[in-house]
């Protein structure tokens, strides 16, 4: 674009902002969308103030006034002249400011969730701004990675980063107490969890630092401290929040319709979600029938055969999509990226006695199957999920589809793919060379998603608390392989949570809509439908919602809702 061109886009920009109503009209452009855009993305990272992210009552409100002016700003482009694409990207950024005002609305995570202002919060803390204000901390695990205290080094921007980081920690959860206005005990429980690890490594910090740099030390065991005092005011308060987290279903259902463009709220969800149960419990049982004579499958307990048996299946299953025309696999396609990762420094038994019926209870649901059988799940992480990051490096053509879906806004793509694939690809017969036990593996991991997100429907629905929840999942996972206070139910309750409208609900309704889509596309399309280039179409759409790639690859929007609901 030339410099005189955003000259005038600019003009039209401080026109639209003085005067939203009459800024950009029908003859706005994409170039104006995408500016729009990136500013909303800026617009989002909180205040620093006084070097803590700023989530007061005033600052809020500032940022939802702010909101409302960038949406008339949306509301006044006139998109539908515009190619089919174009189009499609417009209703992407308007659910991603959809989601901001759902952010305001109903979760709140500022004035609700006690975690939000926790540095392990992750991708279940719902918020941007606390994974910024805790970068410095998180350079802090690359420049000792290695564990050698006195190897540490700082240079000057880093000391400086990170001395303002851990010396703001004590205003931050100052400021905490008194932004959390509607706390909920479901949420304050993750944080007393988490915050009890999150104690520890600042005091490890300080031991660590305590080397080369007794003024970080000295600042890490004040956070340690001011963390601590935290977590007891929450465990204090935690008997007076309000004891259900979740949604409620008008809430969901308006998150499904308005932030994920999915046609189905929390009732046609739910009934996905049952019926998909019905069935693999069905065809679990059938499985284990044909195979009852069977000896039982092998363990892989040591960390060598782990690693042997990944780089196996992984260079087996995208051999198996090329030569059975699938899925094109691109010249950068190299499984290697994926198994390197996890085969560095790694020689130590996984586990100590090799029995099939040894099961630690430490061991989650999907350690246990890929024990047994590893390529159902780990084709969902290589070519379900790091090819889709990969594929999205790549993206040239959108600058708002390249962009990393905010506000869990991908899930439905992302997981309904990559959950798609285990059981698709073991129906194309990539498993049929394998042990014929191992189809019973991929039905129990198919359990294991629904073990966490029926939990996630009820929660959400606020038929039961988080104790409830736990217990639900451990109830549903057959043969026992699920226990209500291993590590991975903790966590993923706690996705489910803290991402608002649902997260493993998502895995199954997402996978039930790439179906659809395929079944659309293969009636439409007759004698003409290969497999191949109806995956290749779906995939080059981007992680977006699913309907708006119906809406790209079919030119049906009919899925879609267009113009937002009443919250």
């Amino acid at each position: 674009m030339s410099k005189r061109h955003w000259k005038i886009v600019s003009l039209w920009a401080a026109i639209a902002f003085a005067f939203p109503t009459l800024g950009l009209t029908a003859g706005s452009s994409y170039d104006d969308l995408v500016q729009l855009f990136n500013e909303f993305r800026e617009f989002q990272e909180a205040e620093i103030v006084n070097g803590i992210p700023d989530y007061t009552p005033a600052a809020v409100e500032k940022q939802f006034l702010g909101l409302k002016e960038r949406q008339s700003r949306l509301a006044a482009i006139d998109s539908a002249g515009w190619p089919v694409w174009q189009q499609v990207d417009y209703h992407l950024v308007r659910a991603e400011m959809n989601a901001l005002e759902f952010h305001h609305k109903v979760h709140k995570p500022w004035a609700r969730d006690p975690g939000f202002y926790s540095m392990m919060g992750g991708d279940a803390g719902a918020t941007i701004q606390s994974r910024a204000f805790f970068e410095p901390i998180f350079a802090l695990f690359e420049a000792g990675e290695d564990g050698a205290a006195t190897q540490l080094s700082l240079d000057e921007d880093q000391r400086s980063a990170l001395q303002a980081t851990l010396q703001a920690i004590p205003d931050l959860y100052a400021q905490a107490k008194t932004n959390l206005t509607e706390p909920a005990a479901d949420f304050a429980e993750f944080a007393i969890r988490n915050f009890e690890r999150e104690r520890s490594l600042y005091e490890d910090f300080a031991v660590i630092l305590g080397v080369s740099y007794p003024d970080l030390a000295r600042d890490s065991r004040y956070a340690a401290v001011a963390l601590e005092d935290y977590r007891e005011w929450l465990a204090e308060q935690q008997s007076t929040m309000a004891e259900y987290a979740g949604l409620g279903k008008d809430n969901y259902d308006w998150w499904m319709h308005n932030v994920q463009l999915s046609p189905w709220g929390w009732e046609e969800s739910n009934q996905i979600i049952q019926t998909e149960y019905s069935r693999v419990i069905t065809f679990l049982k059938m499985e284990e029938q044909r195979n009852r004579n069977l000896p039982p499958l092998e363990v892989t307990m040591s960390r060598k055969d782990w690693d042997e048996s990944l780089r196996v299946a992984l260079h087996h299953v995208v051999d198996y999509m090329r030569d059975n025309e699938i899925m094109t696999m691109p010249d950068w396609v190299d499984p290697s990226d994926y198994y390197s990762m996890d085969m560095e420094g790694f020689e130590e038994p996984v586990y100590e006695k090799p029995s099939e019926d040894f099961l630690p209870e430490n061991t989650s649901i999907d350690t246990k199957v890929r024990q047994r059988e590893i390529l159902p799940g780990e084709t969902h992480e290589y070519i379900g999920h790091m090819l889709d990051y990969q594929r999205q490096e790549r993206l040239t053509q959108s600058p708002i589809r390249s962009a990393e879906r905010r506000f869990n806004m991908g899930s439905m793509r992302l997981e309904g793919w990559a959950v798609a694939l285990e059981e698709l690809m073991m129906q194309a017969g990539v498993l049929d060379d394998r042990p014929r036990k191992g189809r019973e593996m991929e039905y129990l991991m198919n359990a294991s998603h629904m073990s966490l997100a029926i939990p996630d429907m009820e929660m959400h629905a606020n038929h039961i608390n988080l104790t409830e929840g736990r217990q639900l999942c451990a109830e549903i996972m057959p043969r026992g392989w699920s226990q209500e206070d291993e590590g991975m139910v903790w966590f993923e309750m706690q996705s489910n949570l803290r991402n608002p409208g649902g997260f493993h609900s998502n895995v199954l309704t997402g996978k039930a809509y790439f179906m659809k889509l395929f079944r659309e596309r293969a009636q439409a399309m007759g004698d003409d439908f290969v497999i191949r280039g109806f995956v290749d179409e779906f995939l080059a759409s981007g992680t977006i919602p699913m309907s708006l790639i119906r809406w790209e690859t079919t030119g049906d929007s009919s899925d879609v809702i267009l113009v937002a609901e009443p919250l």
